[in-house]
Order: C-alpha cells, then structure tokens, then sequence
C-alpha cells in the first residue's frame, strides 16, 4: 500500500471516519477485498454514495486509463468489508450496468463534479459497483 493510502486510512480510523486534506467533508469510507493475485486483505479509501440502504463506490482512478486494483479484486472475490464512520460491515459486491450505471454515476456527478471530469478522461466506461450488506 502506497504512503498516501496509508495516511488516509491512519487518519480515518483515528478519527472516527473523518479525515482532512483533499477528502474532507467527501463521503469515505474503507474497502478491504481480497487480492485478485496474493489473496491478501487490501484496504483502500474509497468515497462513496449512498443509496438508499447501499452504499455505491466508482472504480474511477481519477479518470485513468486502467481501473483501480480493487475493483479487479471485487470481481475476482465480491465479499468484502467496509468501515463506514466506526462501523465495520461485511458486503457483497456487484456491478451496476445499463440504466442503473447511468443512474448512480449521474447522482454522484451531480454531488461531485469532478465525476464528470474523470469521466472525459478516459475512454473506458468506469464501472459502478453496489456494495450490499451482507446475510
């Protein structure tokens, strides 16, 4: 895990899920999926919409070329944790498509512009992922 992740991630749970910098006052909240490769837990900070009782995360990597490493581990092992505030809860993962991808993405654009920016950034559709509470 890179310095930055590290930092945010110290910083969350320190403070109750709140962090400063760049993501304050942004929804985070903590993904740990298992490594597509390693198999190894990977926690990453991740901001979030949430919808209705879903919580809703976008594999935009700032508008990259490629997606981020957790979302490849979501397809690979869709059981997963999330810590949300000072909550630690299990979830299952799917990826929202058609309609509903263009729903969601449109909401969170709405609430945080730079969406669209990544969006325009890159010519891969970035994928939606729905993250349901687990049992």
């Amino acid at each position: 895990m890179n310095d930055f992740n590290s930092a945010i991630i110290d910083e969350f749970r320190a403070n109750g899920g709140r962090v400063g910098g760049q993501f304050e006052g942004a929804p985070l909240l903590l993904l740990t999926s298992t490594g597509a490769k390693s198999g190894e837990a990977r926690t990453t900070p991740v901001v979030y919409l949430r919808d209705g009782g879903h919580l809703v995360i976008f594999a935009s990597k700032a508008g990259a070329p490629t997606n981020p490493a957790w979302y490849h581990n979501l397809l690979a092992n869709p059981s997963a944790a999330v810590e949300v505030g000072t909550e630690t809860v299990q979830v299952n993962a799917s990826v929202a498509a058609g309609e509903e991808r263009e729903r969601l993405y449109a909401l969170q654009s709405e609430r945080f512009p730079q969406f669209v920016e990544y969006a325009r950034k890159t010519t891969r559709e970035i994928p939606v992922v729905v993250l349901q509470r687990a049992g």
